[in-house]
């Protein structure tokens, strides 16, 4: 298919960059489809709303529209769709699977649909969400093959890619396309924080597992080794681990900065001696390439999408989750600060390595391929 071929896509995802509870699902939104948009494509989001919302709106050159909210989007969107959408003719839908799968092929009539997938929640929900939200979502993913199977899907990571086998999708439909990094914001500071510091950057959220951060720095202490922990992002999780750091005895050492800005975040990333997350699963670990960007290491569970983005003793360390005295362990060896910057170059290194411009091309590649395939063999595509 040439190259000016200009798609019509709609985008089918829980929220947009601009909402309150926006994390990196919508990054990786935003930097491909406002990629694409720039480049001619005419690209509309289906999204939730949340108190005090626009409707509308226009967001890096794509049309955003809002209804329901964060928990009646999934119900909402299909009376949304019809209402305001109806009307187009797209020419792919693109559901970005994030917590529950929306089944837009069942309401969202376009020649092409793809599937987008981050990670998958499983059993993790439990740690997170209440018993009846978890088993909803437990029990939706468990749907995905009998509404997917057979479209294509985008997966960001190997993992990702495996667990989307292992659930019954085929392993022919499933590209692996990673999630990009800004490399011209995110760069290394010419010097770090005069005293070892880590920091913890994302969502506050129990299934992210900051505490076993805090219980390593709490075990340090014990030894006569201090640092200080900077925790930054929202959630509600944050009680819990304040009174956590105030019960080990460290609460002078860790720090809840809150939400920051994106120009307090390229700081912490690049002048912090290493950046830690201990989730149990990720679909790719986007702040963890943030700060390979930053020229920081990463000191990370040993989890699926984590070991993609963590070099183990090269860009970072890998260690098994939930030992905190492997945790500590390496916390230790990035204290010394020759090893900080020896691991953080070679962390920029790999970084650069995935620019968001070359996973927009991949992106736009593979749609542009998919919509010729679907044109010949008699789709709508004009």
């Amino acid at each position: 298919m040439p190259s000016t071929t200009r798609l019509r896509i709609l985008v089918v995802n829980w929220q947009d960059r601009r909402n309150p509870n926006a994390g990196g699902a919508e990054e990786h939104l935003h930097q491909i489809f406002g990629r694409l948009a720039g480049r001619g494509h005419r690209i509309a989001l289906l999204c939730s709303g949340w108190d005090g919302s626009d409707p509308t709106a226009e967001i890096d050159g794509i049309r955003v529209y809002r209804t329901g909210s964060r928990y009646t989007f999934n119900l909402a969107a299909p009376f949304c769709h019809e209402r305001r959408l109806g009307g187009e003719r797209f020419d792919a839908v693109v559901e970005d699977l994030n917590k529950v799968p929306m089944l837009s092929p069942l309401w969202a009539p376009a020649p092409l649909h793809l599937l987008l997938v981050h990670h998958l929640f499983g059993t993790t929900a439990f740690r997170e969400a209440n018993p009846g939200l978890a088993a909803a979502t437990w029990l939706f993913e468990r749907i995905i093959p009998a509404v997917y199977r057979g479209l294509p899907c985008v997966a960001v990571s190997e993992s990702t890619r495996q667990d989307l086998v292992q659930r019954g999708l085929r392993s022919a439909d499933i590209a692996v396309i990673r999630n990009g990094v800004e490399l011209n914001r995110l760069r290394p500071a010419e010097t770090r924080y005069p005293s070892a510091t880590i920091v913890y950057l994302g969502r506050l959220k129990r299934y992210k597992r900051v505490d076993l951060i805090l219980k390593a720095v709490a075990r340090l202490r014990r030894r006569g080794t201090g640092l200080n922990l900077i925790v930054a992002g929202r959630g509600d999780a944050r009680p819990g681990l304040e009174a956590t750091a105030k019960g080990l005895g460290i609460a002078d050492q860790v720090r809840f900065a809150g939400f920051v800005s994106e120009e307090e975040k390229a700081e912490l990333l690049s002048r912090s001696w290493a950046h830690v997350l201990t989730s149990p699963k990720e679909g790719w670990g986007i702040v963890s390439m943030e700060a390979s960007a930053s020229g920081t290491p990463t000191i990370a569970s040993d989890s699926p999408g984590l070991r993609e983005t963590v070099r183990h003793a090269e860009t970072g360390y890998l260690v098994p989750h939930g030992d905190v005295g492997a945790l500590a362990r390496a916390l230790e060896r990035v204290m010394r600060l020759e090893d900080c910057n020896r691991l953080g170059r070679a962390a920029r290194s790999m970084a650069e390595e995935h620019s968001w411009g070359a996973m927009a091309d991949s992106f736009e590649d593979l749609l542009l391929s998919l919509a010729e395939r679907t044109r010949t063999s008699g789709g709508l595509l004009d």
